[in-house]
């Protein structure tokens, strides 16, 4: 079971290439509307979604609380995805989300920008300008929101195995390179282990939801983390008492686990709601 994970540039043949790869490799491509749609059946308002998804928030968005609620649903939406096993993911951060999976292959797609006016003109009969002013917020919202959400440079190549220039390479090509690349990588033991960290993952973050979501508690960038029969939190609360509940909640969700605290305390921390 592998996971492919696509970073991109817009107009760098990212779709059109992971679903060549998808084909090779008989995997399942989960495409941007596929993630967008699970995102939103977890329970993230779909009208809001045009707010955070693939976009720098702005300056109050990135302060709403509405924001790490996103956050939430975005990981739980990738992590699903990849516990199915053998998909391709594209966007969304999931190069970083997954990026300590063992069975994991994270690409980057490229091409410069000469080549990217040419096939945005070309597929949208838009001018040079409107096409270039395309590139640009693309681009711009794409950093933004790896920069936002996961503290990140995008354009940092050690996040993938891999980079590659689709204004050389084209889509059949690509997906055989991801299919090679995958066959070569992914062995039986790094398959193994790669799908039970998944699986510790997804519990993880389905704890955090379950705490946030349905016990409504007060604990901001709430972040879970399991290691054999240990549960480690980390977040940030107004008080103790705040983080003693959450304890006890966490104690009751999940029984025969030791749960230890990494929750900050800051008195008057606020976030908009």
């Amino acid at each position: 079971m592998g996971i492919v994970a696509i970073s991109r540039q817009v107009a760098a043949l990212g779709d059109e290439i992971a679903a060549v790869a998808a084909k090779k490799l008989g995997y399942t491509f989960v495409s941007r509307t596929e993630l967008e749609a699970r995102i939103v059946r977890l329970g993230f308002p779909a009208d809001r979604l045009i707010k955070y998804d693939e976009k720098k928030p702005s300056f109050f968005s990135s302060l709403a609380k509405e924001r790490d609620d996103y956050l939430q649903y975005l990981q739980t939406a990738v992590l699903e995805a990849a516990n199915e096993g053998n998909c391709i993911l594209i966007g969304r951060g999931a190069c970083v989300i997954l990026e300590e999976v063992p069975n994991l292959v994270s690409l980057r797609f490229v091409a410069k920008d000469s080549i990217r006016l040419q096939r945005l003109a070309k597929e949208f009969t838009w001018t040079e300008k409107q096409a270039q002013q395309r590139i640009s917020e693309s681009d711009s919202n794409r950093g933004g929101f790896n920069k936002s959400f996961f503290g990140i440079d995008i354009n940092d190549a050690t996040h993938f195995h891999l980079v590659m220039n689709t204004g050389i390479i084209n889509a059949d090509e690509g997906g055989t390179i991801i299919a090679n690349l995958v066959d070569t990588l992914i062995t039986p033991e790094r398959d193994s282990i790669g799908r039970e960290k998944i699986k510790t993952m997804l519990a993880a973050q389905q704890l955090v939801n379950k705490l946030i979501f349905e016990h409504k508690v007060a604990v901001e960038f709430l972040h879970a983390v399991i290691n054999d029969k240990t549960i480690l939190l980390r977040g940030i609360a107004e008080s103790s008492a705040i983080v003693e509940h959450t304890l006890e909640l966490t104690q009751k969700t999940m029984p025969g686990y030791v749960v230890q605290s990494a929750i900050s305390i800051v008195q008057d921390f606020k976030m908009y709601q």
